[in-house]
């Protein structure tokens, strides 16, 4: 290359080089020499199967929680969904996500700056000051697809931090619909437990009577009030459990544990699903394998999946030549007043190639990292399905056992109470002895806890199976992520 070739900094060199076509073109000649990368070896991961029309119209496009016939249940997980801070955490990782898709598509746009200056410089014998005035330029020809698969695997960043944050929604609104049927069940449980002492104090009270009048033993006075004491006994258990419920709940609204407490009342009523939800004909019908693409975590893992190829790709990539455009046009003079003349013009253009050629086997070494972490991916995509098919599997199969032992106990309860009032009656008349009397009392308070404990398994496990099944969707957002 002669001194023709190089940038002219007088006025107008720029000029003359752009007429030298050949040195701007020169990415794009070695570019056609060049081998293209090599497509990373992957395995498609099959598109979502569109769902059917009678699975959409089996799960209802109304969130779960309002179909229990309990408002106060609808408000606590609206409330949650606003204000959890695990939620919170969850948006503000999507956020960053885009900001850093954002700052990964920048890099691929053509680059401008600009800088001034002014400098004083004193020697023995002048002050001499110069002042500049310069713009820089410079792009990178993504020839290779470096940057667009960092792009690709920022944007499958963006979903995978989608999909996070639908499934810290779909856990939240689980464990506030969890915790409040579970804080309702104790109450009725404790309800009934005050309703077993009263009958067992009526009890002691009686025998008491009939001790006296020498009817009964002392013996059956200490039995009936040791039966008493025993029952009562389980009254702070319950009270225990009821505050932690409490507190439980406020927590996941992000607030203060006793917050709730005024909120929350004192009702006994489980809620129930106040309508039919639809999974009855589903789980007979069976379970479409779609179904499971609907989890937020099954996505989660499958957007990680496309983002590990994108930097598989990126990794390669950057094996190949890397083609830069750069240019500067700027002003410098003695004076301010000088900056524009002609002659304190300077301009450069230049074209370069960086190739790695001889790294001591950095690179590959970076490639079959990237492919490790890649094979990790899709295992874990693999043992996400799996789980997601266990945790479906389970929830339909203690949804009907509780169902079943409902109906059970329902039965149990009422042959219970019978059987309670009948050994009264005898009692009092005196023909049974009074350990039988305690025993229908025992049996008849076992019996309505265990029917309570299993009404509200019907409705705890229903809310476990909305969530096994990634919540409720609808046919244009399964999963309610936010658009990248």
């Amino acid at each position: 290359m002669n001194s023709d070739d190089l940038p002219d900094k007088r006025p107008g060199g720029a000029l003359r080089l752009l007429r030298r076509p050949w040195l701007v073109l020169l990415p794009l000649v070695l570019t056609a020499c060049a081998t293209t990368a090599p497509q990373a070896d992957r395995q498609p991961i099959a598109a979502p199967a569109a769902p059917s029309a009678d699975t959409v119209q089996l799960l209802a496009q109304t969130p779960w929680w309002t179909r229990f016939d309990d408002p106060l249940l609808g408000a606590l997980v609206t409330d949650a969904l606003q204000a959890n801070l695990d939620l919170g955490i969850a948006r503000t990782r999507l956020l960053q996500a885009r900001a850093l898709r954002d700052q990964t598509a920048a890099s691929r746009a053509p680059q401008l700056g600009s800088s001034a200056s002014v400098s004083r410089n004193r020697s023995s014998d002048r002050t001499t000051s110069s002042f500049s005035l310069g713009l820089d330029a410079s792009w990178e020809a993504d020839l290779f697809g470096e940057l667009a698969s960092a792009e690709r695997g920022a944007r499958a960043d963006i979903a995978t931090a989608s999909a996070n944050l639908a499934a810290t929604r779909l856990a939240v609104a689980g464990e506030v619909g969890l915790a409040y049927v579970q804080l309702r069940a104790n109450r009725v449980r404790r309800a009934l437990t005050l309703s077993s002492l009263a009958a067992q104090d009526e009890t002691l009270q009686l025998t008491g009577w009939r001790t006296q009048a020498g009817l009964a033993s002392s013996l059956e006075v200490e039995q009936a009030r040791a039966s008493a004491e025993q029952t009562r006994a389980q009254i702070p258990a319950y009270d225990t459990a009821i505050a932690q419920g409490e507190h439980a709940l406020a927590i996941l609204l992000g607030q203060e544990p006793a917050a709730l407490r005024t909120r929350l009342g004192d009702s006994t009523r489980v809620p129930v699903p106040a309508a039919a939800t639809g999974f009855d004909d589903l789980v007979r019908h069976g379970l479409p394998a779609d179904l499971l693409r609907q989890r937020p975590d099954v996505q989660a893992a499958e957007s990680a999946i496309t983002a590990e190829l994108a930097r598989l790709d990126q990794t390669q990539a950057a094996r190949r030549p890397a083609f830069r455009l750069s240019g500067a046009l700027g002003w410098q003079a003695l004076t301010l007043a000088a900056l524009g003349s002609p002659g304190a013009l300077a301009a450069s253009l230049a074209a370069a190639v960086d190739w790695p050629i001889l790294d001591g086997g950095r690179g590959a070494a970076q490639v079959q990292a990237q492919q490790a972490v890649l094979a990790r991916t899709r295992l874990s995509y693999q043992a996400t399905a799996l789980v997601a098919a266990q945790d479906v599997a389970d929830a339909v199969s203690a949804l009907d056992g509780s169902r079943r032992q409902t109906t059970a106990l329902d039965a149990a309860t009422d042959a219970a109470r019978n059987a309670n009032r009948m050994a009264r009656q005898r009692y009092e008349a005196g023909l049974i002895d009074f350990t039988t009397l305690l025993d229908t009392q025992r049996t008849l308070l076992s019996v309505d806890s265990s029917r309570a404990a299993a009404a509200a398994d019907t409705s705890l496990n229903l809310i476990r199976l909305h969530k096994a099944l990634g919540g409720d969707w609808t046919a244009q957002d399964p999963a309610g992520h936010t658009a990248p």
